[in-house]
């Protein structure tokens, strides 16, 4: 298939029908998407500050999270008819697929990475790949690649009306600002604060940055590294749950392939904030967001996905350590 090229016209022909109040609009969009990417994308740089390990599988784990908040709505009713108000629905939505993706991430700590903590770096990342597959595929099996739909625009509503979920706020340019895209914005904003706080002012914070910078030498000081890295896998799982149900919340369907494609965006995002930075991946993961989100409104969605990795493949090239990230010091 040969894609449409695409001249410097046709781009500013739609930039004028766009206008200011599209331009908004995908602004908008991009922030929430990069919400969601800035979630994931801590998994992946908590994890390689601690390990130096890039956790394939960590895409999986949001697609886990997406899955079993859809599970918890469906068995209260949902989601046209739930049985309890739409507050506490979301917020039990939230609780349960973060504690069962935390859930998944110790496990998979235990028995895909812990084994091979002092093995070639090589044979952790063929796991990480190894458990991606393996997830995918459970979950393929298990619901015969049916997507399934929170239908989140009915979600609260009454007789099929639209659910409050997707009530404007507020208007910015005529464009508006609904419920569930501040809903998005602010827990996950909220969610990065309490990471950073708890890394930057708590006991096992101090612990994960001890562990991060040289993990015998913490050992040697009285750390249980192996409680802190099981630490670290759990709050990145609990981060990857709850951008799985901000997922199917904002776009709605759930499927088995969601967290694949996904996870490398999130990835991008680490990469180009500074993997290993946890600032870096927040901003890395608006600005993917933004990025894909104007490359789909002035582009084309054809090409969003060149243009995403295109900006991967440049920083790795010309700025490895991304925006926040320092040199590596190499140990003699």
């Amino acid at each position: 298939m040969h894609l449409p090229l695409l001249s410097i016209h046709d781009i500013y022909v739609t930039i004028r029908e766009l206008g200011w109040g599209g331009a908004f609009e995908l602004l908008r969009n991009g922030i929430v998407l990069g919400s969601l990417y800035a979630l994931i994308a801590l998994g992946y740089t908590m994890v390689y500050g601690i390990l130096k390990l890039l956790n394939f599988a960590h895409g999986d784990v949001y697609m886990i999270g997406a899955f079993i908040g859809y599970g918890v709505l469906a068995a209260l009713g949902g989601p046209l008819n739930p049985d309890i108000g739409l507050a506490p629905l979301i917020i039990l939505m939230f609780l349960v697929a973060m504690v069962g993706a935390g859930g998944l991430g110790i496990a998979v700590e235990r028995f895909a990475y812990k084994p091979l903590r002092n093995a070639p770096r090589i044979a952790p990342l063929i796991s990480a790949l190894g458990v991606a597959f393996f997830l995918e595929n459970s979950v393929q099996l298990l619901t015969n690649g049916t997507r399934y739909s929170y239908n989140a625009f009915e979600l609260g509503g009454k007789n099929g009306n639209l659910g409050p979920l997707f009530s404007p706020v507020f208007h910015v340019l005529a464009r508006p600002v609904s419920v569930v895209q501040v809903l998005i914005v602010s827990t996950a904003l909220a969610l990065m604060l309490a990471l950073t706080l708890l890394v930057s002012r708590t006991r096992l914070g101090k612990a994960m940055r001890a562990t991060a910078f040289d993990r015998e030498a913490a050992s040697m000081m009285g750390i249980d590294t192996d409680r802190v890295i099981t630490s670290t896998f759990f709050i990145a799982s609990v981060l990857a749950g709850a951008a799985g149900v901000m997922f199917g919340l904002y776009i709605g369907e759930t499927y088995y392939f969601m967290g694949f494609l996904a996870g490398l965006k999130a990835f991008t995002a680490a990469v180009v904030g500074g993997i290993g930075s946890i600032p870096g991946a927040m901003v890395g993961g608006l600005l993917i967001g933004v990025v894909e989100s104007f490359a789909i409104g002035y582009v084309g969605g054809q090409w969003s996905d060149i243009v995403i990795f295109g900006i991967l493949i440049l920083f790795m090239l010309l700025r490895p350590n991304g925006l926040f990230g320092s040199r590596a010091i190499q140990k003699v």
